[in-house]
């Protein structure tokens, strides 16, 4: 500066201007002043300085002290441009009251600077400007000498101080600070698309920002008011939300709680907001926001100190202030921290605080954060970020972690806070706190009272996946051990982002379920946030892109000024304590048996009765099917039993059968806001083991917190058991609690034995026992069993009221619990350990009997039992997201459904009962009615034989809606579209349904006047709201899909393709809409089969499926044999080989991820219809609210009584809950936020008539779901054995020659829904109702029925469920914005390449573009266009070439059709080709970037990306995120590293990985083929090698194709990793790994040998059984010969029987027996003949010489037809007989 200054003096400059104006985010503004000084200086030292006229312009000074400055050190003029700036911008927002001109800004600020500078000479006595210019009247204070000497030459500095080192890096700092904030506001407004808006699409739903305390400027701030801040950190301060009315009662009450705790506030001050800048909904709620100002009492008092007050003070404040009629809450109150944040959006957070804005606001860190509500609705105090941390994510165990904080309170002491001090702090989790607010709470408290450092404590809360990896070291697993003894994990999806002031950083989750990009700069700088690109960082700059894997934490220590990686601080905390020491305390089970007394199981076992006579079985409501259907397949088959077509059996709050309480309760599940996990590809992630027994103190780290038994399962064997009751270790010692009654207390003893078990599980706590069992053992004829659930809820809870629940283990001992959902249902209620005794007992018994086949030992029945429930409870925590069981256990995650208050409060506190229900005295009743069947003195229904028919309909059974008088009824009227039998239908399932459902229990309000029929809208507008269910092609046969398809397009209804796709032929046929068998709805669901562009661009609706009502939160396989060529070529894979559709994942896994994927298909498809489908549960509604907000135009509510292919029986009876509270629920939520009018709603489960479908429609939905009904239509008789392949109707089966047996027919269903919607229309004008649309939402019209069912349904409460709104308006018909696609790039270039789409030029290549993260889903609606005009074959490659600089949004290339190419410079975020179709995309760094960023070490691409690609190719120089090419099916893809979870459930195409890999790679890996560079990573300890072979790379063939891709890869991106490899070969193929799928492997084999076109499943019999041909003596195999394909009857295909019998047993299959075998050949006989006698009896040579075969014809179907009038269709008799038959005995 001082040389440029001398020279233009030189060269004749007469002015020399020393300006900052090009100081910005690559640019230090130096100080004015310095430089000023400096050249004025040098200029007086060369003799020039009166040559030339000195002036500063600078954005620095703004101040009359400055000017001064500036003036005494030479200056000749001064330009503050950016304070005059500032004001003019003011004025244009409207913010400068008044709106003064330029001129007069520029005047006023002239007149006060004037006064001010002169008032400053003055107190010199100088009188003249002239005479104070240079004369440096000033002393420096703390100034080095070289910057005295060099800039400010004579000025005194008698002290020493800052050097030019010293002040750069202030500059530095003062620099990055201002950048900080604002590339803070920058980050903030990008993410607008993560977040969300209410109804007035103006107010978010919570946005702001936590940074440094700004000194400086709020020293300025009160300096201007009379008042001095303490220097920083001696001063705390925070912002209030108050009332306008009351918040001086609330200042007040604050104030005289400081004074108590020794702190004085200082000041009040209102923040400066602009109201008029929110939305209407969050103005209606908006608070005063006031900042105080505290300090000590005693300026001596300690820094410790005062922190330790001032958190107690905010903790006392938040408990005793704030109350219904008084507004309080306080978003921090720090010494460091301070948070503005609001009911806002991403755009208004700037705008509203006036304080952002001010240019003295500086800050070093910052945290910004947009809320997208889903759990709880918006507020002013929900909104992020919090104290310490923000969140991004679902706490799914929060009700268990809240319960077992509240209960470790009394057993806390601390070093820091006396025992008061802490009391009152309690509870340490706040009411009204969302999940989030809850972890921040125990995040300060750990902290803060537990003297934790912050990165240790967010490791305690959410640990890595420790309990499964081999890679971890042995001190950092001992650490989370020793932690897991003292905290469960708060589990769920979440990354976290955090400070207290020095450390700022973020944790991910042990799944790595939510994306977190960083980039690290040159200067040290570190940005994290979701997305890439949200800030403008020039790429010369960076030298990492990085991700934060899952359970790793990013920190960086600002007092350091470094970024620690995460092994670094993580092997810090591990070593800070000698956990290995600590560990050696632990107690196992092993121990505890090594010292019991011997207990003789087989002694045990004799002393039982055999099982027919053991009457503890009907006590505890034992009968045939429990054994058959659900214990017994457990133990064989080591997995839990499947049953398919869904639930109609009755709630258990109708049930007359005596059901269990647990039947009462329904599993919760994940849909939209956090994601279900896979627990059998990805269970590195799961543990069931568990610390059990009394906790330490969570507050003082040491070995007694490891004195815990520890479990690696729940489940207890008789042995564990009998060990634990007689424990001798130490001081541990157990105690027996009685969960039985005398029956001689009938009905009223049971509230009194609560009270007894109650008392003595404390008294045993408070007398030292570490174990507490709740036994039922002495329940017998005289004593009846509580229900262990009841017993145990009430004595947890108990623990937790009286604060002893964390010193005891709660272990059950019950004969009650058998089978998955009462084991998660006890768990879930606060057991630590669960011993089912009975049923051990029994399989022992059987096993004795020899009615255990195969006859299993003790240790085998124990081992078989443990492996399926381990399995069951594996996938009901993952359902939820929850990933181990120590979170689960006692988090409730349950809805009871039918409980009454009573029951609930005092049992299952917190867990919702929506409608009310069953009390004590009805539970006791029903006790005892099992107790009395059990024990009467009598013979008969007391006895195991009983069977009530829960699972299957029984002929004097439980009711089923699906029985086969409804059967029969609708088939008849369905197909002679007869009104008569139509009635009969509806008679009976309207009485059916009174004992089922819970519509059942409502009755419609007549209107007065009934109107005539003729009035009413017509049955064909009506049966337009009418659509079929999901069902895939696999799932069904073809023949019924496209009859499903055709039927609803000739009515103009829609049918939906479910998730597997749809053939090309079907796609594209819509010349007779008509007779179309395309389905209008396309389904998109976690499968992604089939999804293209193409697909996607014939839809008329786009349903994105988030659940299913018959197994809500699972996934499902089709099993190879059921996998065709034509379902395999809809799916994209290969024939013969089984497809898993994994749990809803991936691009679902949160509210804003579900918002992309809408936003996705829309850009694919602009003109179709968004649906989502949720199934019914608590809190649907306000999930729904959150689903408008993402721009769903359609919203599905599910019923748990939807009909499977497929599913477990715990999933099928009890996840999910009735539709009818799920659509009241979603639609009162919607019309609460005015959000109704946004979305159609459709309902669906087990509708079946216009009753039903009115009360829907009173309820609230728009739209009516179809799937089993259709089905019956269509001659589906309700088997049950959909998922094996079986049907013997055709409807539900890929076996050919079952599927001739398909009768149905478009004309079917069309005449029920006609006659279905005439019923409807006769309830209309009853109702008084003319059009459809009036009927949506009128719940008045609803009352509950007057004539319950039973006793149970009239305590039932539905007023809750029939409120309605008079002044509501539910239809979607007003105006809608459009679609918020907001200015796309991609509409610029679809408008620059339409000539090529339109067939005018042949190809075109576009130049450079720039793209930015908020350029979401480029390339899909160009692909819209593309596939709508080329179909599936798209453009010739390289038709167009795209080329774009910058970082891309999400699903960058999504869908992008064959043809078009992108080049992408620079980086891109999450689902990068997302369902590829053919396109190329081609993703390298920016060549700006420099020598030292890593392609091989950096992370260029976000998580899941190729998610379910088709077809096309991808090249990515760097590495990928999490899931890298999941569900891939067919592209070709290249990177140079993967994250965990790999190629999962991939099925085609080829995937070549240059680097390391994640954990878990090709879980589910079923076809393609994945080469990966192996160069000691670990990649085969990193495989899931339970479906791939890991083969070296020496076939020629593979050997060629990998140059040629790697040569391509290089010529493409240019990758240095590529060019060495290449520059090394052959010799480093050595180092490839080939992934090979087994089923795969096995399947391209067999095409080989057989033929190119796969066989399909029993396309001939002679294959199936070729070892048996040499056998063959006497039999020829005889196939039908018959000219006409038809068959009429399934026993025309079966092969002659008479054979010999080993032949004989190794062809029969009882599965599929019936398609096998010929019908008996003999002479015909009259009926009138053969009634006369019993020759075919008496015939005992065929006779016995068919009876083997016959008996393997029953199915034994679920729906017997053999115990009802009308006879099984394959005239049998008795299955279980028949089974005995079969195998001769």
């Amino acid at each position: 500066m001082c040389q440029e200054a001398e020279a233009a003096a030189r060269n004749g400059a007469k002015i020399i201007i020393l300006s900052d104006r090009d100081a910005g985010k690559t640019r230090v503004p130096v100080s004015s002043l310095m430089a000023l000084g400096a050249v004025h200086h040098h200029l007086i030292r060369c003799f020039m300085r009166t040559q030339v006229a000195l002036i500063v312009e600078t954005g620095e000074a703004r101040e009359v002290h400055h000017f001064c400055c500036l003036l005494g050190y030479g200056a000749d003029a001064i330009c503050p441009y950016l304070v005059m700036e500032i004001l003019g911008k003011l004025r244009e927002q409207g913010l400068l009251d008044p709106p003064l001109t330029d001129g007069q800004i520029f005047d006023n600020m002239i007149s006060a600077c004037s006064r001010g500078i002169a008032k400053v000479m003055a107190k010199m006595g100088i009188s003249t400007l002239q005479s104070y210019k240079g004369a440096q009247i000033f002393e420096a204070v703390g100034l080095g000498v070289d910057v005295v000497e060099r800039c400010f030459d004579g000025t005194p500095s008698r002290i020493g101080g800052a050097n030019f080192a010293i002040l750069a890096e202030e500059a530095l700092q003062r620099h990055w600070h201002k950048e900080v904030l604002r590339d803070a506001e920058t980050m903030l407004v990008r993410m607008e698309h993560r977040g969300a808006c209410g109804s007035d699409y103006d107010s978010g739903d919570g946005a702001g920002v936590l940074t440094a305390i700004p000194h400086e400027f709020y020293q300025t701030l009160l300096a201007e008011e009379g008042h001095k801040l303490p220097e920083p950190g001696r001063y705390a301060t925070g912002l209030m939300f108050l009332d306008h009315q009351t918040y001086r009662t609330a200042e007040s009450k604050f104030e005289e709680l400081a004074s108590q705790l020794k702190m004085q506030v200082i000041i009040w001050r209102t923040i400066p907001v602009h109201s008029e800048t929110i939305g209407r909904v969050a103005r209606s709620k908006e608070p005063l926001i006031r900042q105080v100002f505290v300090v000590p009492s005693d300026p001596q008092m300690s820094q410790d100190e005062f922190e330790k007050l001032l958190y107690l003070l905010r903790k006392r404040g938040s408990h005793s202030i704030a109350s219904e009629d008084l507004r309080y809450y306080i978003c921090s109150l720090s010494t460091k921290l301070v948070v503005y944040k609001g009911q806002l959006n991403t755009s208004q957070v700037w705008v509203y605080f006036e304080d952002l804005k001010n240019p003295l606001y500086e800050t070093h860190i910052a945290i910004v954060h947009s809320r997208f509500s889903t759990n709880t609705f918006p507020s002013w105090e929900r909104a992020q970020p919090l104290r310490m941390l923000a969140h991004n994510g679902e706490i799914n165990t929060l009700r268990g972690n809240v319960n077992l904080m509240r209960a470790r309170e009394g057993l806390m002491r601390s070093s820091l806070y006396s025992t008061d001090e802490l009391i009152s702090m309690y509870p340490v989790v706040e009411s009204n706190m969302s999940d989030s607010g809850s972890f921040d709470n125990v995040v300060e408290f750990l902290t803060i009272a537990g003297q934790r450092s912050l990165p240790e404590a967010m490791i305690t809360l959410v640990p890595e996946a420790w309990q499964n990896d081999p890679s971890m070291s042995a001190a950092k697993v001992s650490y989370y051990k020793w932690s897991a003894f003292s905290m469960e994990p708060w589990d769920g999806p979440a990354v976290l982002t955090f400070t207290d002031g020095r450390y700022v950083g973020a944790i991910l989750d042990r799944n790595g379920l939510r994306p977190s990009r960083f980039y690290l700069t040159k200067s040290n700088h570190l940005y994290m946030a979701s997305e890439v690109g949200v800030a403008d960082i020039d790429p010369a700059e960076i030298i990492l892109k990085g991700r934060l894997k899952p359970g790793r934490m990013l920190l960086v220590d600002t007092v350091k000024g470094q970024y620690v990686p995460d092994d670094v601080i993580k092997n810090e905390i591990v070593h800070l304590r000698p956990t290995d020491e600590w560990l050696k305390e632990v107690i196992t089970i092993e121990q505890v048996l090594a010292g019991a007394p011997s207990f003789d199981i087989a002694a045990h076992l004799a002393k039982l009765e055999i099982v027919e006579d053991d009457k503890r079985l009907p006590m505890f409501g034992y009968n045939v099917e429990t054994l058959n259907m659900l214990v017994l397949p457990m133990v064989k088959e080591r997995k839990e039993a499947m049953g398919s077509m869904g639930n109609d059996a009755p709630l258990a709050c109708l049930s007359s059968y005596n059901p269990l309480l647990f039947e009462y309760f329904k599993q919760l599940f994940a849909q939209v806001t956090n994601p279900p996990i896979d627990p059998f590809r990805e269970k590195i992630v799961m543990s069931l083991a568990s610390p059990v027994g009394p906790e330490g103190n969570l507050l003082q780290p040491g070995p007694q917190q490891c004195r815990r038994l520890m479990l690696e399962q729940p489940l207890l064997s008789l042995l564990e058991m009998e060990a634990l009751k007689s424990i001798n270790l130490g001081d541990w010692k157990s105690a027996i609690v009685d969960m039985s009654y005398p029956a001689t207390k009938d009905v009223a003893g049971l509230v009194s034995e609560l009270d007894r078990m109650c008392q003595e599980a404390e008294a045993a706590a408070r007398n030292g026992a570490k174990i507490i069992i709740l036994s039922d053992r002495d329940a017998g004829k005289t004593r009846v069993p509580v229900s262990s659930l009841m017993a145990l809820g009430a004595v947890h809870h108990h623990l937790i009221r009286c604060f002893m629940r964390t010193q005891v283990a709660l272990i059950v001992e019950t004969g009650e619990a058998r089978e998955v959902h009462h084991f998660c249902c006890l768990l879930g209620y606060g057991a630590d350990a669960i011993c089912p005794y009975l049923v051990m007992e029994i399989l022992g018994k059987l096993r004795e009997q020899g009615l255990l086949d195969p006859p299993l030992t003790d240790g085998q029945i124990f081992d078989n039992m443990i492996s399926a429930c381990s399995r069951g409870i594996a996938k009901v925590m993952a359902k939820m997201g929850i990933s181990t069981l120590q979170s689960y256990k006692g988090a409730q995650i349950f809805e009871a459904v039918g409980l009454g208050v009573d029951v609930v409060e005092r049992c299952f506190d917190g867990t919702p009962s929506r409608i009310g229900g069953a009390n004590f005295a009805i539970l006791a009743e029903e006790a005892l009615q099992r107790h009395w069947q059990a024990f009467a003195d009598r013979e008969g229904d007391n006895r195991l034989v009983s069977n009530p028919g829960f699972y299957q309909w029984r002929d004097g059974g439980e009711k089923h809606i699906n029985d086969p008088i409804n059967i029969a009824n609708l088939q008849e009227a369905a197909r002679s579209k007869s009104e008569h039998a139509y009635a009969k239908f509806v008679e009976s399932a309207e009485n059916i349904s009174q004992h089922c459902t819970l519509r059942g229990q409502l009755e419609l309000r007549w209107a007065a006047q009934a109107i005539d029929i003729a009035e009413v809208e017509s049955a064909a507008s009506i049966v337009k709201r009418f659509a079929t269910g999901a069902m895939s092609l696999g799932s069904i046969s073809r023949e019924t899909h496209e009859t499903l398809a055709r039927a609803m397009n000739r009515i103009g209804a829609k049918s939906n393709s479910g998730e597997g796709g749809e053939e090309l032929r079907r796609l594209l046929d819509d010349e007779v809409p008509t007779e179309s068998i395309r389905s209008a709805i396309k389904q998109v669901a976690s499968g992604r089969f089939g999804v293209t562009s193409v697909y996607l661009s014939r839809a008329e609706d786009i349903q994105i499926k988030m659940a299913q009502g018959a197994k809500p939160g699972e996934g499902g396989e089709l099993p190879g044999y059921k996998v065709t060529e034509e379902i395999a070529r809809c799916r994209n894979s290969v024939p013969g080989v089984g497809l898993i559709s994994p749990p809803p994942h991936h691009d679902i896994y949160s509210i804003e991820d579900l918002a992309q994927l809408i936003y996705d298909l829309k850009s694919a498809n602009p003109r179709a219809r968004v649906s989502v489908k949720l199934v019914s549960e608590v809190g649907v509604g306000v999930v729904a609210a959150g689903v408008a907000k993402c721009r769903a135009g359609h919203i599905v509510i599910s019923g748990h009584d939807g009909g499977t292919g497929a599913a477990s029986w715990t999933g099928i009876k009890h996840a999910g809950l009735p539709w009818e509270l799920g659509i009241a629920e979603t639609h009162q939520t919607l019309i609460v936020n005015s959000l109704r009018d946004r979305v159609v709603l459709q309902v669906d489960g087990q509708l079946r008539t216009g009753r039903d479908v009115v009360i829907g429609a009173l309820l609230g939905a728009d739209e009516f779901g179809f799937s089993t009904a259709p089905l019956i239509t269509l001659g589906c008789i309700m088997m049950r054995k959909c998922h094996l392949n079986t049907c013997p109707v055709g409807v539900a089966t890929q076996d050919p020659e079952l599927r001739k047996k398909f009768e149905g027919k478009p004309e079917h269903i069309i005449n029920y829904f006609f006659l279905l919607a005439e019923e409807i229309r006769s309830i209309m004008a009853r109702l008084g109702i003319r059009r459809f649309q009036d009927l949506v939402g009128r719940a008045d019209l609803l009352a509950p029925s007057s004539k319950p069912v039973n006793p149970k349904a009239a305590l039932l409460d539905l007023t809750a469920m029939i409120l309605s709104d008079p002044n509501a308006d539910p239809r979607p018909t007003k105006e809608q914005p459009p679609f918020p696609y907001g200015e796309r790039l991609e509409s610029k270039v679809i408008e620059l390449v339409q000539p090529v789409i339109d067939g005018k030029i042949k190809q075109l290549e576009l130049e450079w573009q720039k793209i930015r993260n908020v350029d979401r889903t480029f390339g899909a609606t160009l692909s819209y266009y593309i596939s709508l005009a080329y179909n599936e074959k798209g453009l010739p490659s390289n038709s167009i070439h795209i080329r774009l600089r910058g970082s891309a949004g999400q699903s960058f290339c999504a869908f992008l059709a064959h043809g078009v190419t992108v080049t992408l410079e620079g980086d891109a975020n999450d689902y990068v080709g997302k369902g590829l179709s053919g396109g190329e995309i081609i993703i390298r760094p920016s060549p700006q970037a420099p020598p030292e960023f890593r392609t091989e070490k950096s992370v260029i691409v976000g998580n899941v990306c190729l998610y379910g690609a088709t077809s096309g190719r991808m090249f990515v120089c760097g590495q990928t995120g999490e899931r890298f090419a999941v569900r891939n099916s067919g592209s070709t893809a290249v990177c140079e590293g993967v994250g965990d979870h790999g190629c999962e459930y991939m099925t085609g195409g080829t995937v070549v990985i240059l680097g390391a890999t994640g954990r878990n790679f090709a879980a589910g890996m079923s076809g393609g083929i994945a080469y990966v560079l192996e160069r000691n990573w670990g990649f085969r300890q990193k495989c899931n090698m339970e479906t791939i072979d890991l083969d070296p790379v020496s076939d020629k063939n593979d050997i060629l194709f990998l140059h040629g891709l790697l040569s391509e890869f290089l010529e493409k991106t240019g990758s240095a990793t590529a060019a060495e490899l290449l520059s090394n070969w052959p010799a480093c193929t050595r180092e490839f790994i080939k992934v090979f799928p087994k089923e795969y492997r096995k399947a391209l084999e067999d095409i080989k040998v057989k033929s190119p076109k796969f066989l399909q499943y029993q396309a001939s019999l002679d294959n199936d059984y070729k070892e048996e041909e040499n056998e063959r003596t006497i039999v020829t195999r005889q196939h039908s010969v018959d000219p006409d394909p038809r068959v009429d009857d399934i026993e025309d295909t079966l092969p002659d029987p008479n054979m010999n019998s080993k032949i004989l047993r190794r062809l029969l299959d009882k599965k599929k027996g019936f398609t096998r075998y010929r019908r008996i050949k003999t002479s015909y006989r009259k009926a009138e003949k053969r009634m006369t006698d019993w020759n075919e009896i008496y015939d005992y040579k065929e006779v016995r010489r068919g009876i083997q075969v016959q008996a393997a014809r029953c199915m034994d179907c679920g729906v017997p037809f053999c115990q009802s009038q009308y006879g099984c269709p394959l005239g049998n008799v008795i299955p279980k007989w028949n089974d005995l038959v079969f195998q001769v005995r």
